[in-house]
Formats: C-alpha cells, sequence, structure tokens
C-alpha cells in the first residue's frame, strides 16, 4: 500500500480551514445583508383601568320639611337643589353617570343619604350646602371633608361616650384630595372669598366608605353672597367649578395609572 505524503496531509487542512473560515464570513455577510433594519420597538404595559369612578352621588342639603338655612329671601334647600341639577348636567355632559340623593323637594334623613352614597361602588360624594353665621361680615366658600371614615367601633362610642376616644383611622387623603381639587375650581370659577377646605366629621361625609366632600358654598347671611347666590348665573358657576373640580380629580387618578412606553431595542 502506499502511503500519503504527510506535507500533502498538512495542505488539506490548511484547505480545509480556510474553507471553513470563508463560509462563516460569507454567512455572516449573507445575515447581515438580509436581516431586518435594527429598529426601537415600543413596549407598551397593559392598558389602565377605563376610569377610578365612573359614578358621582350629588347631595342637595336639606328638603321637604327641613329648610335649612332661610335668610335674605333665600332658602338654602331651593339652592342646594338648583345648583345639584346644574352639577348633574355638567357632569352627565363629560360622560359620567349621576346620581341624586334627592331629586325634588323630598326630606332625606341623613343616613339614608349615606346609604344611597355606600350603595354605589366606585363613585365619590359630594353635598352642596350654604352656610349662616353670627357675623354678617363672614363670607366665601369653603369645602369640608371627613379626617376619616366613621368605623363600626367609632359608631358603638357614639352611643356610649364613656366609651369614645381618639380613631386610629389612617387620614382621609382621597376625600381631602378631592376636596382640595373641588375648593380651588370653585374659587377659580367664581372669584368668592376663599376660606379653604377643613377636616370635619360631618355625619353624611363621614359615613361614606367613598372619597366625600361637603361643599358650604357662601353665606346667605353676607349681603353680598347673597346677592351673588340669588342670581341663576352666579349659580351656574358654582356648577360647573364643582364639576370640573370632579373631573380634575379624576384625571389625576388616571394620570397615576398611566402605561409607560419604553423603548427597547429589536432582536
Amino acid at each position: 500500500m502506499f502511503r500519503r505524503n504527510p506535507r500533502a496531509r498538512t495542505s488539506e487542512r490548511s484547505l480545509l480551514a480556510w474553507l471553513g473560515l470563508l463560509l462563516m464570513a460569507v454567512s455572516f455577510i449573507w445575515l447581515q445583508l438580509t436581516a431586518p433594519p435594527r429598529s426601537l420597538t415600543r413596549l407598551e404595559l397593559p392598558p389602565p383601568p377605563t376610569a377610578p369612578f365612573a359614578v358621582v352621588v350629588i347631595d342637595p342639603g336639606h328638603g321637604g320639611q327641613d329648610s335649612g338655612t332661610t335668610k335674605s329671601g333665600l332658602v338654602e334647600k331651593e339652592l342646594t337643589l338648583d345648583v345639584a341639577h346644574r352639577i348633574e348636567r355638567h357632569l352627565q355632559d363629560r360622560g359620567l353617570v349621576t346620581v341624586m340623593t334627592r331629586a325634588n323637594d323630598t326630606y332625606v334623613s341623613l343616613a339614608d343619604r349615606a346609604t344611597i352614597a355606600n350603595s354605589q361602588s366606585e363613585s365619590v360624594f359630594v353635598s352642596i350646602h350654604f352656610d349662616e353665621a353670627g357675623r354678617s361680615a363672614a363670607t366665601g366658600i369653603e369645602t369640608y371633608y371627613a379626617a376619616h371614615p366613621v368605623s363600626l367601633p367609632e359608631r358603638i362610642a357614639s352611643w356610649l361616650p364613656f366609651l369614645q376616644r381618639t380613631s386610629s383611622e389612617p387620614p382621609n387623603i382621597e376625600s381631602q384630595s378631592l376636596a382640595t381639587f373641588i375648593q380651588e375650581s370653585l374659587v377659580a370659577n367664581t372669584q368668592a372669598t376663599n376660606r379653604g377646605t377643613r377636616p370635619q366629621q360631618f355625619f353624611v361625609i363621614a359615613n361614606v366608605h367613598h372619597p366625600a366632600v361637603l361643599v358650604e358654598g357662601g353665606f346667605l347671611t353676607n349681603k353680598d353672597d347673597a346677592v351673588k347666590l340669588a342670581n341663576a348665573e352666579y349659580r351656574e358657576q358654582m356648577a360647573a367649578g364643582i364639576a370640573q373640580g370632579i373631573l380634575q380629580y379624576r384625571d389625576t387618578l388616571l394620570d397615576k395609572h398611566t402605561p409607560l412606553a419604553v423603548d427597547l431595542p429589536s432582536r
């Protein structure tokens, strides 16, 4: 048998190695020419909920045999109902569902008003009132929120005074935020004196489980406030301000849940 020359075997291996390298180079160039262009891909996170709430419970204060404050020819229960209907129209025009605790001159107890509000899931509650004061100089608009919702132990304690103690409930941040938006919008719309927002455990807001506020839209005992409140155009400005505050509060909640769009290189 003939033996192959060692030098020939070495040359053959070198040729195969060069062929392998050439094939790898051609394959790399081919992949670069045929691959899709490198670009940025937007990674969208899941969309947020359609809205943090879709229902607004509007509570015109007083009604029926409860007239509220009556001064300067103005009756509080009539003013609250008028402004409430105007708020209702503004909110419905923006696609929100509204629920009125009373739609006419009827008496509704505070407990029933809170029950109506709590029966609506994913909602906010706005109670409309007008004020009176011993000093005729008192003027302006203020918005109240409950420092914290009333818990069951507190309800029991309210019946048994010797059990009363400071609540351990956390601060009611949602109601405070809603009050701030409404107050600022109201003042901007009406140019009324800004009396600010205040915590107060009014029954009708402290017993509502959703964000809840109570608006005092002016003093019937103040001559200038009374003149303005007798004007339908001014009451329309009030209603628009309250509605805008509610919508701004909702928009802020939506912004907190807006998904991020992240730019990533495609592979």
